[in-house]
């Protein structure tokens, strides 16, 4: 029986509790690019890059902050700078939308125009984020890092393996589930989010409607702004900043959506999570959790590890290739926002 709890604690250390704070940020990111795709209709290439920038602010806002003694201990600064992040990052998109996409979307350009066009806006956004912050790693977590120790674990439970949670970790999932809630609500609930909604069933109709198609599209960008803020902070919290990192991190983001079914807010969230749990699962050495639960004489005597940390992004291209080829419209095929 100890044998058994120290298994599921070494799995709930370096499996479950990683891969559900990895898929609640993955989760967020997609939900920003399925909005985008369900109801501006393209496939936004600078997604990971606004990440970044929206990441990139709240940093900056955060060491203002932490250098005039201003803080929330022993939650982390950067809660108290993500408006401003959202704020710059909204301002950012809107900008963006009326000097670049704007011209696209009224000349009735192809979805393939567009999706060229945001490539472009991604390298601009990715130079512009390098240029202000430099490409190196940047560390800005403050306040209390751990919940739970894995020392104090030990001495609690008596067990041979420590179980750990990292502030980072718990605040990403507690505010994804606040988020993902707030904005199913909003998309639900409320006027905007119904007439959202009807612009992405039927543009056309919902023009006839009396539908404002500026506001809708003005709403939805501040929506991904702030998404995709929140998304790049969480994940700078729980790893560190680095620009190059979210220019990565855009595959992982895309399969998610794709997976789960381009346009559908829960088929987002749900490939988020089975992305990051493949991830993870993959390239975890498994060796620490079979030692306790297999018999001494088949225990492996390598780390029982399919792939490295190192390829951990080729497991959301692989998945994303299997997806296309076998069922291209994701796993909530048919919906939409």
């Amino acid at each position: 029986m100890i044998d058994f709890l120290n298994a599921l604690v070494a799995l709930s250390n370096y499996v479950l509790i990683p891969a559900v704070t990895y898929g609640s940020q993955l989760a967020l990111g997609a939900l920003g690019v399925t909005l985008i795709y369900g109801i501006l209709r393209f496939s936004n290439f600078a997604h990971g890059d606004t990440m970044a920038f929206g990441a990139m602010v709240t940093v900056l806002v955060t060491w203002g902050f932490q250098n005039l003694g201003i803080s929330i201990n022993p939650l982390p600064t950067a809660l108290l700078a993500l408006p401003f992040g959202i704020l710059a990052t909204s301002l950012l998109v809107l900008g963006t939308d009326r000097v670049v996409y704007k011209f696209y979307r009224e000349t009735k350009a192809k979805p393939v125009v567009f999706v060229i066009v945001s490539m472009g806006v991604m390298f601009m956004m990715n130079g512009l984020v390098r240029f202000i912050i430099g490409p190196a790693d940047q560390r800005f977590s403050d306040g209390e890092r751990f919940i739970i120790r894995a020392r104090d674990f030990k001495e609690w439970t008596g067990l041979a393996e420590g179980l750990s949670l990292k502030t980072s970790q718990a605040i990403t999932i507690v505010v994804a589930v606040i988020v993902v809630a707030a904005l199913f609500y909003f998309l639900n609930k409320t006027r905007t989010g119904k007439s959202m909604r009807a612009y992405s069933d039927n543009e056309d109709l919902a023009l006839l409607s009396g539908i404002n198609p500026e506001r809708v599209v003005m709403v939805t960008w501040i929506i991904v702004a702030a998404l995709a803020t929140i998304a790049g902070t969480l994940y700078g919290l729980d790893k560190s900043f680095k620009p190059f990192t979210y220019f990565q991190l855009l595959l992982p983001v895309f399969a998610a959506a794709i997976v789960g079914g381009l346009g559908s807010p829960l088929g987002a969230i749900a490939g988020g999570f089975l992305i990051a749990f493949s991830e993870v699962i993959i390239t975890y050495a498994w060796k620490k959790v079979f030692v306790y639960l297999l018999p001494e004489a088949i225990e492996p005597t390598g780390l029982a590890q399919l792939l490295s940390t190192d390829y951990k992004f080729a497991v959301s291209f692989v998945i994303l290739v299997i997806v296309l080829l076998f069922r291209p419209t994701g796993l909530f095929a048919g919906k939409s926002v």
